[in-house]
């Protein structure tokens, strides 16, 4: 079973940035499609980003222009660097991981990125 591990969440001020990062376990990575949803309190689910296996990436609409996906696969990892960060950017933000072969996926425990003065 894929494990998925998040971190780099935190307290930032509007105009910050920051740089999230999920760990995966297991020797098949390459083969997963992953990316990042969020959800705020009170809020639905939404799609962030994601980045297929080979290297394609897709973005919300309204994050596009201050958030960059990119994964390296010989560590395992993804990453989601998020730029000019808005009250509104507060949520969890949850890693997740599509074995593309099997349809199954993935999900992390979450991160916490609270964006206040």
């Amino acid at each position: 079973q894929v494990q998925l591990v998040e971190s780099g969440g935190g307290l930032v001020q509007p105009g910050g940035s920051l740089r999230l990062s999920c760990a995966a376990s297991g020797s098949i990575f390459s083969i997963y499609r992953m990316g990042w949803y969020r959800q705020a309190p009170g809020n639905q689910r939404e799609l962030v980003a994601y980045i297929s296996s080979g290297g394609n990436t897709n973005y919300a609409d309204s994050m596009k222009g201050r958030v960059a996906i990119s994964r390296d696969n010989g560590k395992n990892t993804v990453n989601l660097q998020v730029n000019s960060l808005k009250p509104e950017d507060t949520a969890i933000y949850y890693c997740f991981a599509r074995n593309t072969a099997t349809r199954i996926d993935y999900w992390g425990q979450g991160t916490q990125v609270t964006v206040s003065s």
